[in-house]
């Protein structure tokens, strides 16, 4: 198949809103190339001199839209439809894809933009939903005005949605997709990076839990600090937000720093700031526990990575966390926002070292079985040829005639008597 993946935005920064989109993106692309498929990755370009390449068996196409320099997502709005022209015109010479897949809400808008006029199926993955985020993080919300009513639109543009949880599938039904039009596909972990033997980050001999996640509103830090009264003598790491240098001028990183100090726990709070996605394996090992506690999650990547490593998870009940950690055979779920239990469950969880065990060892039995890129692929791949079967054109019934009429073909015409 020739497949053209779609992602408006730039490549992504170590500290970038999209960063995990990306890295889903990239594999999902290498995974399909390796399959034999013919796979094409478009992303904005965003710097001078960047030139498209192939990499990884596919061949990433830097489309020069807008200016030369990041852009934030609300102001990137007003180049999706030149982006979606860009697309097709460059689909309309002697390479055009079989099936587009758009990724993100503005990927997909510019890729549904760009088939309009075509037969070209469009596959859809959100990775996150406008709607879904309001919900959950209320006035921190902090998304474009116009993205809920434009991914609404696109529900109505594209063959079939993705969904990567079972909450994602509830949510685009009531958006107005029919069940039938909806897929769940998860995630997938690199288990040869993230796995239980190798290296882990250096640490003291208090146990350690780790957080993941940048450093913005709804990534739930501030229930992990408040909940460490409950905990007892341990750390937390919080890695995620800009590199560790520039923590100090970070307004969310000195509003954590002063929640920790006000709630008594300043002494055993640590930033130790964005981490090269390469090096995350060595800090998971290095926990006793990840702590997932995001008010939104659609993936669970965090969860599933630190799964993969052999390290039990302590999660909010929602989302990708929820489908991901098995409570009480992987991890421990929590009610989201219930910060009491939270610290309880820490608190248990770090003095049941048995249980920790037996957690982690379920942990990675569940990841390679259930999530990884292999399987993540070939769900898609399957997708694709569902997708393309739909819309191509039936095939002429050719009757083939019968015997009878055969004979009385090569007989000739009967003659009168």
């Amino acid at each position: 198949m020739r497949v053209g993946l779609v992602c408006a935005h730039a490549g992504p920064s170590l500290d970038g809103p999209t960063v995990g989109t990306h890295q889903h993106i990239a594999r999902v692309a290498a995974e399909l190339a390796a399959r034999g498929h013919d796979v094409r990755v478009y992303e904005r370009r965003d710097a001078r001199g960047q030139e498209s390449v192939d990499v990884d068996g596919y061949h990433l196409e830097r489309v020069p839209v807008g200016p030369p320099a990041p852009l934030p997502t609300a102001e990137l709005v007003p180049f999706v439809t030149e982006f979606g022209r860009w697309l097709a015109q460059e689909w309309s010479g002697a390479w055009a894809p079989e099936v587009v897949h758009g990724h993100y809400w503005v990927g997909g808008l510019a890729a549904a933009h760009a088939v309009r006029e075509t037969d070209i199926p469009v596959v859809q993955t959100f990775h996150s939903l406008g709607v879904e985020q309001l919900r959950h993080l209320g006035r921190r919300y902090d998304g474009p005005g116009e993205r809920i009513p434009l991914e609404r639109a696109l529900t109505r543009a594209v063959d079939i949605a993705v969904a990567q949880c079972n909450d994602e599938v509830d949510e685009l039904t009531r958006m107005g997709l029919q069940r039938t039009s909806v897929a769940m596909v998860p995630t997938g972990v690199d288990t040869a990076q993230f796995h239980p033997d190798g290296e882990a980050a250096p640490r003291d001999q208090r146990a350690r839990i780790l957080s993941v996640g940048g450093l913005a509103a709804g990534h739930g830090q501030e229930d992990l600090i408040r909940a460490m009264r409950l905990v007892g003598d341990a750390e937390l790491v919080i890695a995620g937000g800009p590199p560790a240098e520039q923590l100090a001028d970070h307004a969310e990183a000195r509003r954590l720093r002063e929640l920790a100090e006000r709630t008594g726990v300043g002494e055993q709070v640590k930033l130790v700031g964005a981490v090269p996605h390469d090096q995350m394996a060595t800090w998971y090992r290095s926990a006793d526990v990840v702590a997932c506690t995001p008010h939104y999650s659609s993936a669970g990547r965090v969860s599933l990575e630190a799964m993969a490593c052999g390290v039990p998870v302590v999660g909010y009940a929602m989302g990708g966390i929820a489908d991901a950690v098995v409570d009480e055979v992987t991890g421990k779920l929590v009610p989201p926002g219930d910060v009491r239990t939270l610290g309880v469950t820490l608190r248990r969880i770090l003095a049941d070292n048995a249980g920790r065990f037996a957690y982690g060892h379920a942990a990675v039995d569940r990841v390679r079985c259930s999530y990884t890129w292999e399987r993540t692929a070939g769900a898609l791949e399957r997708l694709y040829e569902r997708v393309i079967g739909r819309r191509k054109p039936a095939e002429p019934v050719v009757e083939t005639p019968r015997p009878v009429e055969v004979a009385a073909e090569q007989r000739g015409p009967v003659e009168a008597a």
